[in-house]
């Protein structure tokens, strides 16, 4: 049928046709080898003032927030530049746009990959996800740098600093019996400032899990974290997907300090294997001179013998 059309309008298909395969194509090779319920990719190669387009047959399209948000040219993870987000800066689709990024219910399952250089301290970091907590509208989000971690086992928070999270809820609102949001999977070691790592976290319906570099982060009752009740389904006036930020407390916060590199998203959890692929198929640039300083160990002098 296609034959019949008027030369000019089979031009434009064509056009068209050629233009949505060659997004559709438009992944990095490590990507595509695990394309599977892949939603979207962006790899913030764009100047600032531009959105972030992700990759692959459904376009999303990442506007900016209290910006221009600038990119580094220090150099990026799937390309020559990152987006360099400053505290206070974040990147959002709204509501209606969010497509298969709205992932909720009973049955739902997601996986949220970034690569993402720490640069600041702050606690309570939000790295991406669809979590507004002013409006108890909570679903998911990974997170970075919360001061405490909840034991799944009694349900209370301790002290624990300087981790990644993955934040789940089924209610929206607080916790049960809390008057925020405690249930979330912690990882075992510490993101280092300056490095660039692959920071993960997966929900495939019976527990939230954290990755570090493609490794499950293992800690006894923080990680895995069990978690049954699935995602909460905020409707129509639901959250925004936001990255670097998510709304607390009345307004914009826990913005996310540093570079970001990669990021995506999946409508179903990798598995152990799948994660580890997928990190060590992605080289890491090296850390910063101040970074790779601060590994050095320590050597202590020596105290002279005394004469």
């Amino acid at each position: 049928m296609i034959s019949r059309l008027h030369p000019i309008y089979l031009s434009l298909a064509v056009t068209l046709l050629t233009a949505i395969s060659a997004t559709a194509r438009d992944l990095p090779a490590s990507l595509t080898k695990h394309a599977e319920g892949l939603v979207a990719f962006w790899d913030f190669n764009e100047e600032a003032g531009q959105p972030r387009l992700s990759h692959g047959a459904q376009p999303y399209a990442l506007k900016e927030m209290k910006g221009p948000i600038k990119r580094s040219d220090a150099g990026g993870v799937f390309g020559p530049y990152a987006a360099r987000i400053k505290p206070g800066q974040w990147f959002m689709i709204d509501r209606p746009d969010l497509r298969d990024l709205n992932i909720h219910g009973k049955e739902a399952k997601v996986s949220v990959v970034a690569w993402v250089k720490r640069v600041e301290k702050s606690f309570w970091q939000a790295i991406a996800g669809v979590w507004d907590e002013t409006r108890g509208k909570r679903q998911y989000c990974l997170f970075l740098n919360a001061p405490t971690g909840t034991r799944a086992d009694e349900m209370k928070r301790y002290p624990l600093a300087n981790r990644i999270h993955g934040h789940v809820s089924s209610v929206g609102g607080g916790t049960p019996g809390q008057k925020v949001c405690i249930t979330y999977s912690s990882s075992a070691t510490e993101i280092p400032l300056g490095e660039w790592h692959c920071l993960a976290m997966t929900y495939d319906g019976r527990e939230s899990r954290v990755y570090l570099d493609g490794k499950l982060d293992s800690l006894e009752q923080y990680n895995p974290f069990p978690y049954t009740e699935g995602l909460f389904d905020g409707g129509a006036e639901g959250s925004p997907f936001t990255v670097g930020a998510v709304h607390r407390s009345g307004t914009w916060g826990n913005f996310f300090g540093g570079v970001i590199g990669g990021l995506a998203v999946y409508k179903r959890a990798l598995n152990e294997a799948e994660m580890l692929a997928l990190a060590q198929s992605v080289p890491l640039p090296p850390p910063t001179a101040k970074a790779a300083k601060a590994q050095e160990p320590k050597v202590t002098p020596k105290k002279a013998p005394a004469p």
